[in-house]
């Protein structure tokens, strides 16, 4: 599960850092204003583990009753209505993002998964790069308009993910991982179909999680510690506050995430998970 997302969740200050404990890790920010739109962004997520791709939206505005994204080609590609209740209390945010189907041939997906393969190549040629425009309308059809750039500047997958019951660690990548390998994406930019190999896209920040492995439902799943540190950062390393680890019960699994965010807000994550925190008898023992 890939945990970036949009989100104006109001980080604890810690060290000169962030430190958000939500109930979903968030990530990725729109910060800059949209023409009419306090915010609008288009961006391209990967997660690298699990092999798989989405295209990720956000618009912001005042008192909307309609609000619609085209893309560099003219095409209608989302469109909102409020109706009801939500249409005497109007719109403001607007988050959604694409189904993530998987870019490779995972040996351990379900047949069906495996039908609805969209390779790297395949999702660019799906969503075209250049100008997304929003537009919105108000209850007095009062209208709003916006645009924000899709490149296909994506930053390379972190590499050497781990955990070693204190700090979590990482190191720069040089491929998208499941999504396409180095030599893929060195015929991609020989092709032109990329600008850039992953591995020299600058990375303005990474965003590190860690979540409990538990099954949905489970409350301790909602004790998420998250932070985003400068993408320039010398030693790849977070520590985790000994307080967040002290208030996860004994035997808890753990998973981390480490997601490099480039200038254009794409993202690329890896996962590593197997973790253990406050061990006792042990994550893997079954109870009883």
């Amino acid at each position: 599960m890939t945990v970036s997302r949009m989100t104006k969740s109001k980080p604890l200050s810690l060290g000169g850092a962030a430190l958000v404990m939500t109930l979903a890790a968030t990530g990725v920010h729109a910060t800059e204003p949209c023409d009419d739109f306090g915010e609008c962004k288009a961006l391209i997520e990967i997660n690298a583990s699990d092999g798989d791709i989405g295209f990720h939206f956000l618009m912001d505005g005042d008192d909307l009753l309609a609000g619609r994204i085209t893309d560099p080609n003219g095409r209608q590609v989302f469109q909102d209505l409020a109706k009801g209740p939500l249409a005497e209390q109007k719109l403001t945010e607007t988050f959604a993002e694409s189904a993530e189907p998987l870019c490779w041939e995972d040996p351990d997906a379900d047949e069906e998964d495996l039908e609805d393969i969209v390779t790297l190549e395949g999702f660019l040629e799906i969503w075209a790069d250049g100008t997304y425009t929003f537009s919105g309308r108000g209850e007095e059809g009062e209208k709003s308009s916006g645009e924000t750039e899709l490149t296909y500047m994506l930053p390379a997958a972190p590499a050497d993910v781990d955990f070693d019951g204190t700090q979590i660690t990482w190191a720069d990548g040089d491929d998208l991982g499941n999504c396409a390998s180095y030599n893929d994406l060195t015929n991609l930019v020989s092709e032109g179909v990329l600008p850039e190999h992953p591995e020299n896209v600058d990375v303005d920040a990474f965003e590190v999680v860690l979540e409990p492995d538990v099954e949905d439902g489970d409350p301790v799943g909602n004790l998420v510690f998250s932070i985003r540190v400068p993408g320039d950062i010398m030693t790849k390393a977070v520590t985790v506050p000994a307080e967040y680890l002290a208030s996860l019960p004994a035997d808890t699994p753990v998973k981390v995430e480490v997601g490099a965010i480039g200038g254009e807000d794409n993202a690329t994550f890896t996962e590593e998970d197997g973790f253990c925190v406050n061990e006792d008898q042990g994550c893997d023992d079954e109870e009883g």
